[in-house]
């Protein structure tokens, strides 16, 4: 018989991760002629009046704008938006690399976005194929296919959800029994000490600190030659929030892949030991 292989989750959050700045600004908010700082005002003045979730908030904005500046808002209108977006340095071969180092080490790796952004929009990027399961913020859309509603919203607590969601195997998002089902920590598909959980700020700390505090790996990014998101992540270091801090370049050779590599050497170790000893 075949033994099962051991698998390895990396997560990711996407904003400011993956890519710079939030996903709405490289071209949906310049497409309906609205300023950055305007937008994100009035979702936190909206949100704040109202007692509501900025998530919540900011989709309904983004439906509300885009009707009132005739800006199409179609599934593949948002999807072709995606292809705009600017990926960090080296996410293009990323994937694959982490992959084979992976299967060099007779791992799987596995991939997976937990994001607040927009799932329409990361569904259209180049690496959207990359990912085991993409959880972001979805629009509802009608029989038109126009975005009518929010229809899931991920916020930065309910985010660890979906972190159980991948330790327990229970990746669809209607399966309430699954995710809550009590599973001893051995029988897990995949447990919280082989999970690397990759963000860059505040909206990340409970996942940092859930993935940290269970035996993963936290590591904080932020763009590279910018001093306020660098303090951002030195702060979650300083704090014990992360294992680490440094800069988004996923290039071969940099220090975020010599990181990953790392913890999955001890992965592979781990998991011969414990093959060895039974």
């Amino acid at each position: 018989m075949t033994a099962i292989k051991t698998r390895v989750a990396i997560a990711y959050d996407f904003d400011g991760t993956l890519a710079p700045g939030n996903m709405q600004e490289h071209q949906f908010l310049p497409e309906i002629r609205m300023k950055k700082d305007v937008f994100w005002g009035k979702v936190s003045e909206l949100a704040k009046a109202n007692e509501a979730d900025e998530i919540l908030v900011y989709m309904n904005l983004m439906i509300e704008e885009a009707r009132h500046a005739h800006a199409r808002a179609t599934r593949s209108d948002f999807y072709d938006r995606g292809k705009t977006i600017e990926l960090f340095l080296g996410l293009d071969s990323w994937f694959d690399r982490i992959n084979e180092y992976a299967r060099q080490q007779d791992l799987i790796a596995e991939h997976y976005i937990i994001s607040s952004g927009n799932k329409e929009l990361i569904e259209g990027t180049s690496i959207a194929n990359k990912f085991k399961k993409i959880y972001a913020s979805t629009f509802w859309f009608d029989e038109n296919d126009v975005a009518k509603w929010p229809a899931l919203a991920v916020n930065y607590t309910n985010k660890t959800q979906f972190l159980f969601r991948i330790n327990k195997g229970a990746l669809d998002v209607h399966d309430k029994k699954g995710v809550n089902a009590y599973v001893p920590e051995e029988e897990r598909p995949i447990p919280f000490d082989n999970i690397i959980f990759i963000g860059d700020g505040e909206t990340d700390i409970p996942c940092f600190r859930l993935v940290k505090d269970k035996g993963g790996l936290s590591v904080a990014v932020y763009k590279p030659r910018t001093n306020s998101a660098k303090r951002m992540a030195d702060s979650l270091k300083v704090e014990g929030r992360v294992h680490c801090s440094f800069p988004a370049n996923y290039s071969e050779g940099e220090k975020v892949e010599k990181i990953v590599k790392a913890k999955i050497d001890e992965i592979a170790v781990r998991s011969n030991l414990l093959r060895l000893s039974k």
